[in-house]
């Protein structure tokens, strides 16, 4: 077997430097989040199905914030590599202006458009799940957490640009500090403690808010105390509004395609759950279940995809266009090794955690499946994960979209539609379907990062 050189451990421990915290952060949360959805869960299945469904509208709003940021979040990247302060500086300013806009948009959104979108995950049919009381306990779930998206998406600001320098470890520890007040919350305002109300799924809703408060302004706080350290704050707010206008038109094009590719996805992944729901509302309950686990367990490819955004973008920005190509593809096959042991560990829990929620032995059935499923294919979402996140660091945001979002609704969402509408199919084998068609991104992904058409200099425009 073929030994690595000394320079090549060295830089899968730098990978590591990097990506470990985004995991400790991530599992922190997903934990915590995941406790959050027992606790929920243990008041009944309505509850916990209400809060799914309105999390599940929640997903695409917080990654139509990460995808907008993550379009500015690559200028960031070479910027520092390159050492331009200034230029840092601009991409912060614009992803605050983003994250307010966003966050306009979305609360627009769900005041007008809540109760109908909840309603379209109420469609089937079930004998364990009250249709109306699971739509009764989405609709003050999700009056409260309106609150916290503009929170949310500030914090998103801050967060990113700070991993874009490098710096994990200051977002982390905010993220920390937020789930330990969710976490207390969620105990105390779910089940009435220490003289409070029992709140149910309202009480899990005004203890994310408050985190979410928080986590803003423990990060808010460090950074600007920290302004030698991270100098891209240091005048920051000063002339908010002078931004190159070329970096304004630059991030436009480069962030529109990311931003719209991430509102389409988390639609599509939305609107693939609600295509699954429409076989029985048991299914909803089941596939909340499956991914509260699964999240938890996701926490190594997807800090995988960041610490592959912020490597690569600083070696492109560095001018490091030669060994780029070799970096991305260790590292695509470094996230794949680590999800084959996350996986099997995954596979390992499938027939234990749902037996933790108070609900029927149906719904757990199927929560068992869906998590042996997603535990087979976890290297197969490393890699085209992985994938995605070289391309996009390249500024080859187009390409990121055909690969992402038009791949999900041109063949994963049609095939669901026929085989939930027009098939006999039991729910398991139909969403293993579903998931191994993803095989065909896999490919696709490969070509393309070994063809090296990504490799680009984006602070560097002649």
């Amino acid at each position: 077997m073929k030994k690595l050189s000394a320079s090549r451990i060295d830089f899968f421990k730098k990978t590591l430097l990097i990506a470990l915290p985004i995991m400790v952060q991530n599992g922190i949360t997903n934990f915590v989040s995941m406790l959050d959805n027992i606790m929920v869960g243990r008041v009944g299945t309505d509850a916990m199905s209400g809060v799914a469904i309105v999390n599940q509208l929640l997903f695409v709003f917080n990654l139509c914030v990460f995808g907008g940021l993550s379009g500015i979040g690559i200028f960031t990247a070479q910027y520092y590599g390159k050492g331009d302060d200034d230029g840092v500086r601009h991409t912060f300013r614009l992803q605050l202006l983003l994250a307010v806009l966003l966050t306009i948009l979305g609360f627009l959104i769900f005041v007008v458009k809540g109760d109908t979108l909840i309603g379209l995950f109420l469609t089937g049919t079930g004998g364990t799940v009250d249709a109306g009381l699971t739509r009764s306990h989405a609709n003050r779930y999700l009056e409260v957490m309106l609150l916290q998206l503009l929170p949310f998406a500030i914090t998103q600001a801050y967060a990113s640009t700070l991993r874009g320098t490098g710096e994990t470890v200051l977002p982390m520890q905010a993220s920390l500090v937020a789930v330990v007040v969710n976490l207390i919350g969620n105990y105390v305002l779910i089940y009435g403690k220490f003289g409070a109300p029992a709140l149910g799924a309202v009480g899990a809703a005004v203890a994310t808010t408050a985190s979410r408060f928080v986590e803003l302004l423990y990060l808010t706080v460090r950074t600007h105390l920290q302004s030698k350290k991270y100098r891209f704050i240091h005048g920051a707010y000063r002339n908010f509004f002078d931004i190159p206008p070329s970096l304004i038109v630059d991030a436009v094009k480069k962030g529109t395609p990311l931003l719209m590719n991430e509102a389409l996805w988390s639609g599509g992944m939305t609107t693939l759950s609600q295509t699954y729901s429409i076989r029985s509302l048991e299914v909803v309950a089941a596939v909340n279940i499956s991914s509260t686990i699964s999240n938890v367990f996701n926490i190594a490819f997807i800090a995988m995809g960041s610490a592959i955004a912020i490597i690569i973008g600083q070696e492109l920005g560095s001018g490091n266009t030669t060994g780029v190509k070799k970096d991305a593809q260790s590292l695509a096959w470094f996230s794949v090794v680590l999800c084959v042991i996350s996986g099997a560990l995954l596979f390992l829990v499938s027939g234990l955690f749902p037996q933790i929620y108070n609900t029927s032995p149906e719904i757990r059935h199927i929560a068992t499946g869906l998590i042996r499923i997603s535990a087979v294919f976890m290297p197969m979402y490393a890699f085209e994960n992985a994938c995605y996140f070289t391309i996009r660091s390249g500024g080859k945001t187009l390409i990121t979209f055909v690969f992402d979002s038009l791949f999900l609704w041109i063949a994963s969402i049609p095939l669901a539609n026929i085989l939930v509408r027009f098939t006999g199919m039991p729910i398991l084998p139909l969403y293993a379907c579903v998931q191994a068609i993803e095989l065909i991104k896999c490919l696709i992904g490969h070509i393309l990062v070994k063809r090296g058409i990504w490799i680009h200099d984006l602070t560097n425009q002649s």
